[in-house]
């Protein structure tokens, strides 16, 4: 088992929760969220304004800002893997910076509370 953590526009959720859907992936979670990412800082500013120094944190001005995102997990099954990750690149991909990121972690085992049920029995 795999789960699976997608960072994504906030006007993709819809169509990537249809698309999900359609390929028969049902059961996911979806959080609100706020990030950015790295290419919107100059690593030097931020660091500097991490340690305190007014001016670096005033260069930050909005690419500093945190931009709101939706975080999709799905916990699936090894053979749906590719499915998962290909319909979410499908689902979010313009081109442009700020599409999201997909990250994919094991999944050493689940358990369904109402029956007991553990490993792919349970999701």
């Amino acid at each position: 088992m795999k789960e699976v953590i997608a960072v994504v526009r906030i006007n993709k959720m819809n169509i990537t929760k249809q698309r999900l859907s359609e390929a028969g992936i049902d059961s996911f979670f979806a959080h609100e969220a706020q990030g950015r990412g790295k290419g919107f800082v100059n690593p030097d500013v931020l660091a500097g304004a991490e340690e305190g120094f007014e001016e670096a944190a005033a260069l930050l001005g909005e690419k500093g800002k945190l931009y709101p995102k939706r975080l999709i997990t799905v916990v699936t099954t090894d053979n749906k893997l590719q499915t998962v990750v290909d319909t979410i690149i499908k689902s979010n991909q313009s081109g442009k910076p700020g599409d999201g990121k997909i990250f994919i972690l094991p999944m050493p085992d689940a358990v369904r509370i109402r029956t007991g049920e553990t490993g792919e029995n349970a999701i």
